[in-house]
């Protein structure tokens, strides 16, 4: 048997998971297989790569001088495949568009501001909650770019591989029912909401973690959190069973109104990416003008936040 990178791949996961059964688990093998396979690997190199006890596998002196190898070979390979979509990405003819980002309108705006003044071009979306899933798509050379956003002044994903930059930068608004008892504040207090039922979009990165910080520092734990998309959120707040979190650029809504938190003590940075080695980087900088735009409009038509910028000058679409 010829040794395969697959090969490798297994080994690294047995050391990683330290036994072979959780390695089977993560693999998503039977572990009897997985000790067969292991048994292939072990006749082809020539000895015992792991001494399994009790306590789960170790590697042996074989093991590591495989491992050692098998740490540089795989992530040489996985940037080779990387290198080689990117290249043959290149080679067909632009303008194409591959754009990713996490449910909103502000993907589907940039798409509409690209399709007019690209009338031929080709654009495809991709779109998921997770922002490190978007990420790595950009970084592997399957999309162009990424619309993403992060919470504060938190680090996009994979900063060490593409180019970020800013498209605005939003406090995080409440939204609440028409008749909710505070519904005509002009601002709220964080802690005016200890009692309310909260609901906020799923996603990976650190803004549950930053809101509940918030609170913590307001004085109270929420009371729950419910994660869906922005239409079953705004259900839920319209019929007064829960409150929720939004962009201070979310548009305007029946039976829904968007108010200031006092301080700002949530912020939302609006980002765009792309791989700084890619054909998709020359009209990069048209991109984050045609986003900076779109952001730019989105917060005029909210009259709330158009109010409240005027007041608030550290916020709002970057330069």
């Amino acid at each position: 048997m010829d040794l395969e990178l697959r090969h490798l791949k297994i080994i690294k996961a047995i050391d990683e998971a330290g036994s072979l059964t959780r390695a089977a688990t993560s693999l998503g093998l039977a572990q009897s297989a997985l000790s067969a396979q292991l048994k292939r690997i072990e006749r082809a190199l020539g000895g015992p790569l792991f001494d399994r006890g009790r306590h789960g596998a170790s590697p042996t002196p074989l093991g590591e001088l495989v491992l050692d190898r098998a740490r540089v070979l795989l992530p040489a390979m996985r940037e080779l495949q990387e290198e080689a979509v990117r290249f043959a990405n290149s080679l067909e003819g632009l303008p194409r568009f591959r754009i990713g980002g996490t449910h909103g309108p502000m993907l589907g705006a940039l798409v509409d501001q690209l399709a007019t003044v690209h009338p031929a071009a080709s654009i495809s979306t991709y779109t998921a909650w997770s922002v490190e899933q978007i990420s790595e798509q950009v970084a592997s050379g399957r999309l162009d770019f990424a619309l993403a956003g992060t919470c504060g002044e938190s680090a996009p994903p994979a900063a060490d591989q593409l180019s970020w930059r800013t498209v605005g930068r939003d406090p995080v608004f409440i939204m609440l029912a028409e008749d909710h008892p505070l519904a005509g504040e002009h601002e709220l207090e964080l802690d005016w909401l200890a009692g309310e039922r909260w609901v906020n979009a799923p996603g990976d990165g650190c803004f549950g973690d930053c809101f509940y910080a918030a609170c913590s520092r307001a004085g109270f734990t929420p009371k729950a959190m419910f994660e869906m998309d922005t239409g079953g959120g705004v259900h839920l707040v319209q019929n007064g069973r829960a409150v929720a979190l939004c962009r201070a650029t979310f548009p305007p809504t029946p039976g829904i109104v968007t108010l200031p938190l006092a301080g700002a003590p949530l912020s939302w940075r609006h980002l765009i990416g792309w791989h700084p080695a890619s054909k998709a980087a020359g009209v990069a900088p048209a991109v984050l003008l045609h986003a900076r735009q779109i952001h730019r409009d989105a917060a005029q038509r909210n009259p709330w936040y158009a109010k409240w910028l005027a007041a608030n000058a550290q916020f709002g679409t970057a330069s």
